[in-house]
């Protein structure tokens, strides 16, 4: 596996603690995307990013500036997964919006996306985060189904681990 790095963005914990998990999954070193530098991007040829999604689909608040940094670094040849927490219950019309604010803040920068997941047992109404039918990364809903967060993980990683 290619130098990886989990970059997240996390207002309650939530999705921080889902980035630690699948940093400890993939022997990889997860940071708060606050603390991300050009020299972070550079050093890594995967990039897992997550981020939480809040209001009407939208970023959690960290990564504005980290997905200017992002825009402005030199993404060709890396590889570029994404994940992102969201209340299917209560926001079921905007659900892990904020994958899909990443997914197109980042689409032309010439980075290869992979990670997409059915939405196969999925319960939700829309997302700004489907691409072709496909979540464009790995949806999670630790509160209303946090019975499934363990086994979507593994299931992702098992999926994206060969292409790391």
């Amino acid at each position: 596996m290619k130098s990886t790095i989990v970059i997240y963005g996390s207002s309650t914990g939530t999705c921080e603690a889902i980035a630690e998990k699948i940093a400890g999954k993939l022997g990889a070193e997860a940071i708060n995307v606050a603390d991300m530098s050009v020299d972070t991007i550079n050093s890594h040829d995967n990039l897992i990013l997550g981020t939480s999604t809040w209001g009407a689909g939208e970023l959690q608040d960290d990564w504005y500036d980290g997905l200017n940094m992002l825009r402005n670094s030199d993404l060709n040849g890396k590889t570029i997964a994404l994940f992102g927490c969201g209340d299917c219950a209560s926001y079921g019309d905007t659900f892990v919006g904020g994958i899909g604010e990443l997914y197109n803040g980042l689409k032309s920068c010439g980075a290869t996306f992979i990670g997409s997941v059915p939405t196969d047992g999925y319960t939700f109404n829309d997302s700004e985060a489907l691409v072709d039918g496909k979540f464009i990364g790995l949806p999670l809903d630790d509160v209303n189904e946090d019975d499934k967060t363990d086994s979507r993980i593994d299931a992702w990683i098992e999926e994206i681990k060969p292409q790391l």
